[in-house]
């Protein structure tokens, strides 16, 4: 294990934004990492832990020390006749996952093809899409105390999963590295097609196959989501707002185009792109940062931004759709 003075991390967030960390380390075991945790000559440093940097939005360069866990195992622990139980490193590149489970035939996963990040990130953001969160086959989560290098694992009931929510985004913000995230998958999977644009994409499969359902999500998500090897984005920079039944159907009564979706009893949820594009952002630029196009949830940074001028956007757009429509809608992305 290497530890790196001022590294630079623009390679490590997909925003490509040019900022420094004083210290920087990859562990690529638990033993790597306890041992960096209890060296006490960086006991009094700020610590974060940075995945792909795919949810991760610098103001600044960072006073303290980039913990990046690497672990890259993918082990099968048990199975019975109709599951598979696997146990994954943080470090592995959730999309090589999603391939690898739709390769072996095993169904929980696919939904969620094409999503940037790492393993270690998909229980904090309990990541979502077409119908799918992680925590649908999340079972359990192994991380690291942040501070004194104790191990923990935590069980799927007590992660306190919601919508792009957990425990680890609340009482264990900011206190852990995630290490290990365990799985239980479908050896006899059903095709998860809600979605009007999965269903409608699949009419000409008589009987779609898991492979069919990833390429498919992945087709759907290159068409609306620029790559961030071309231009820094972090994907979905806002939450979809979530309000009561009658906030939603009083601004679905004023405008017909508006699609809701069921939220918890007596609440929906409002598409903030929706919302974005309503205020007249969708595709618009302001000097070195702008919306995209095809989708208004997605932020740019083109060469030369800077973290700052992303909140400016963010700030701007949130206060218009509050001032239009009532209704708060609130970044995804984590803000360092």
């Amino acid at each position: 294990m290497k530890i790196l003075r001022n590294k630079n991390l623009k390679n490590h967030n997909t925003l490509g934004l040019n900022v420094f960390a004083k210290y920087y380390a990859s562990t690529t075991n638990k033993a790597e990492l306890s041992a960096l945790l209890r060296n006490t000559q960086y006991s009094g440093l700020p610590r974060m832990v940075l995945g792909a940097g795919s949810n991760v939005l610098f103001t600044s360069d960072y006073d303290g020390f980039v913990i990046h866990p690497a672990m890259s195992e993918i082990e099968v622990t048990s199975e019975d006749d109709n599951d598979m139980f696997i146990r994954v490193g943080a470090g592995v590149v959730w999309d090589d996952l999603v391939k690898y489970t739709v390769d072996k035939g095993w169904g929980g996963l696919e939904n969620l093809s094409w999503i940037p990040g790492c393993v270690g990130a998909a229980p904090v953001q309990n990541i979502g899409a077409y119908g799918a969160e992680a925590k649908d086959t999340i079972t359990d989560v192994e991380y690291t105390d942040i501070t004194s290098g104790e191990e923990f694992m935590i069980k799927n009931g007590d992660c306190r999963f919601g919508y792009r929510d957990s425990v680890f985004k609340r009482e264990l913000k900011s206190r852990t590295i995630i290490t290990y995230v365990s799985f239980k998958l479908s050896k006899v999977p059903l095709i998860n097609s809600n979605y009007a644009d999965v269903s409608q994409a699949l009419l000409g499969f008589d009987c779609p196959t898991l492979q069919n359902l990833r390429e498919t999500i992945i087709d759907i998500r290159k068409r609306k989501l620029p790559d961030p090897a071309e231009v820094g984005n972090v994907g979905s920079f806002f939450k979809n707002p979530v309000v009561s039944e009658g906030v939603a159907n009083s601004i679905s009564a004023a405008n017909p185009t508006l699609k809701l979706f069921p939220a918890t009893t007596g609440f929906c949820k409002i598409p903030a792109a929706w919302l974005i594009e309503q205020c007249g952002f969708k595709g618009k630029r302001y000097g070195n940062v702008g919306v995209h196009s095809n989708q208004p949830l997605v932020l740019l940074a083109f060469e030369g931004a800077k973290g700052d001028e992303l909140i400016k956007l963010s700030d701007m757009i949130r206060k218009s759709v509050f001032e239009k429509f009532n209704v708060e809608i609130e970044p995804e992305v984590n803000i360092y």
